[in-house]
């Protein structure tokens, strides 16, 4: 059952139960109004006064009075009285004939004993022939008319009709109420129903529709927010995660695209290793290495091919299980002091080969323990200096390695004097994939992994890894991690 079909069926329900209460509230006005039954009897006594009887009742009484006149002692016929009371029987009214002080005819309709003595006196010139009265708690109007008998004595004819406040105000003022009430509480349903539709069906059709957009893969529109309900915090949900599956799709887009640029620089750099593996041993098939020395030349540059290749793979395969999670971390307490120590030694001869000046900056007095995982934090070590080395193109290459320390943080950097990175990229370095350097060449090539690495790294450690750099003044790589003020086992 579709929502809209819930709201009018409640909304119909609410209108049933509006008018079994209109019922209610209407048998029950005369005490809400007047506070006792005898206030409102003062109300309506005027009104019976002037018509106490009904139209029929009426004509009754006139046939009546026209026999009074003309022809008097009829009225004391009582088989011509009963056939008037009959009629009046119908019209829920009684008939009384009064001989001065004696009772012609009395209708069964009344039953009360009281009734001669609450009728009032004579009254020949007939100034008020019709009014009210009551006995006990009961309450009567009548029209009546005096006249004389042809024997001179005095005569009155009165119909009669007991009448009830409480009756007559449901019968009078009900149906009016009934219909006025009904007619407002049906305006106003309807004004609500319009009311909820617009602030409860609309925006739920909005959210329809927003969801056909993305069922069809379009996450370009933007769901318009009119309302602070609950209906309005479900639309602000769903826009946030429109937000957000527009934001994945673009980085999925984006991966997609490193992915290609990955695999066509990993192509690249494997294909000219080959291309160059494939040409020495072509060269060596073909006789072209025909001396020790050149055999032995030949074979060295293969080998050195077959090692690039072979660091190429390695590190794709390590930041893979690095970015899948897959790659465990065996954290141990560490003198950072002395692992930079141990890390400078065994790169201080590469460094020289390559006419690199290596200088050791140790600011930390006594023991700058940390709790590292000693294997990947050399191999980010290693990945920062490749990197230096890369793009370290002056004359006198000078390479430093500082260490600072604080009471929470101790920080490692790796300063070079090469070329520097240029601003627009140095918010990229670490970013997977990316190159700041974008020729393919031998000096320069890689994958553009080394950095990303060394953050993942650095990231699984709890630490921080950022650079500084400025053209032609040269780069630092700066490593902050947390420091232990307790050596641990």
């Amino acid at each position: 059952m579709s929502i809209r079909i819930k709201m009018l069926l409640s909304f119909t329900g609410m209108l049933v139960i509006s008018l079994l209460f209109i019922l209610l509230t209407a048998s029950l006005y005369t005490f809400a109004a007047t506070g006792d039954l005898q206030s409102f009897r003062d109300i309506y006594k005027v009104h019976y006064q002037i018509n106490p009887l009904t139209e029929q009742g009426e004509s009754i009484f006139q046939e009546m009075k026209f026999l009074a006149k003309n022809d008097p002692d009829d009225l004391q016929n009582k088989v011509l009285l009963r056939e008037y009371d009959m009629k009046l029987r119908a019209e829920k009214s009684g008939l009384y004939i009064r001989r001065e002080n004696s009772q012609i005819f009395e209708s069964l309709t009344f039953n009360q004993p009281e009734l001669k003595q609450a009728l009032p006196a004579y009254d020949l010139n007939n100034y008020q022939i019709r009014s009210t009265f009551n006995i006990g708690e009961r309450f009567y109007a009548y029209a009546k008319f005096d006249f004389q008998y042809s024997d001179g004595e005095r005569g009155s004819i009165f119909v009669i009709r007991e009448r009830s406040p409480f009756a007559e105000l449901t019968r009078k003022l009900l149906p009016v109420m009934s219909f006025l009430l009904i007619g407002v509480l049906i305006i106003a349903n309807l004004l609500l129903f319009r009311w909820i539709t617009r602030s409860f069906i609309k925006p739920l059709n909005q959210l329809r529709s927003s969801a056909e957009h993305i069922k069809d893969g379009n996450l370009s529109f933007e769901l318009q927010l009119n309302s602070n309900d609950e209906v309005g915090q479900l639309s602000e949900a769903f826009e946030s995660m429109r937000n957000q599956l527009q934001l994945s799709y673009a980085l999925r887009q984006q991966d997609e695209v490193n992915r290609k640029e990955l695999i066509s620089n990993i192509s690249h750099d494997l294909r000219t290793p080959i291309t160059n593996i494939k040409g020495y041993i072509e060269g060596i098939r073909d006789g072209v290495a025909n001396t020790p020395d050149k055999m032995e030349s030949y074979v060295n540059i293969i080998h050195s091919k077959a090692v690039s290749m072979d660091k190429l793979v390695d590190e794709l395969f390590l930041y893979s299980k690095l970015d899948l999670n897959q790659e465990p971390f065996l954290f141990k307490t560490v003198d950072l002091a002395d692992f930079l120590e141990d890390s400078i030694e065994e790169l201080r001869y590469d460094l020289e080969d390559k006419g690199v000046a290596l200088e050791w900056n140790n600011q930390v007095s006594g023991p700058a323990m940390a709790a590292v995982d000693p294997e990947k934090l050399k191999r980010t070590v290693v990945n920062v200096v490749d990197n230096a080395l890369k793009y370290m193109e002056n004359e006198h290459k000078r390479f430093e390695i500082t260490l600072q320390a604080d009471e929470k943080w101790i920080t490692m950097t790796f300063k070079d004097n090469g070329k520097g990175i240029p601003e627009e990229a140095l918010p990229y370095i670490f970013e997977r994939f990316y190159r700041a350097e974008q020729s393919r060449n031998s000096s320069t090539g890689g994958s553009g992994l080394g950095l990303a690495i060394a953050r993942q790294i650095i990231d699984e450690h709890g630490g921080f890894i950022w650079a500084e750099s400025q053209p032609n003044d040269g780069t630092s790589i700066y490593i902050k991690l947390k420091r232990l003020n307790e050596e641990r086992d």
